[in-house]
């Protein structure tokens, strides 16, 4: 039983490197039926069912699930940051890999993924979530006006 999810799961992270997340999804959904608490096949299943599938709200649980179960694997960190980016949520995805760092400060692909998030910068009214329209808009305001006044220069 055990040799039959190890097939699965192999073949479900080949199909998925190789662009085809609805087929990897089969197999990793019936690797999680053979090995329904290993953290692995829980995490790849969410990441096929957010770039296969768009199950967004079903691929965050899948990932959030693996990190849960196991919280010194960096590569989970790194796909709940994938699910969460998929989604439109930026600033979760951030947030997961922060606490990856936390845990796995050591990682280079955790602190490579994070560096290529940026760095927020501080809520313009800090007195409110930084999910408030107000921030949010004002938030965009103040990218806008920034951009204009450091624009790169060219020189031949």
């Amino acid at each position: 039983m055990g040799d039959d999810a190890v097939a699965e799961f192999k073949h479900g992270i080949q199909l998925l490197r190789e662009g085809y997340p609805a087929d990897a999804q089969r197999r990793f959904h019936r690797a999680v039926e053979l090995e329904s608490d290993n953290a692995y096949y829980l995490s790849f299943l969410g990441v096929s069912e957010a770039r296969g599938l768009k199950n967004l709200a079903a691929a965050t649980d899948l990932c959030k699930a693996a990190v849960n179960l196991k919280r010194d694997e960096a590569q989970f960190y790194l796909n709940l940051a994938e699910v969460y980016l998929a989604a439109g949520r930026r600033d979760d995805a951030i947030g997961v890999l922060d606490k990856g760092l936390i845990y796995l400060a050591a990682d280079l692909r955790i602190r490579r993924a994070r560096t290529r998030l940026g760095m927020r910068q501080t809520a313009v009214l800090p007195f409110l979530d930084r999910g408030h329209f107000l921030n949010r808009s004002l938030g965009k305001l103040r990218h806008r006006v920034m951009s204009r006044f450091h624009k790169p220069t060219y020189s031949n």
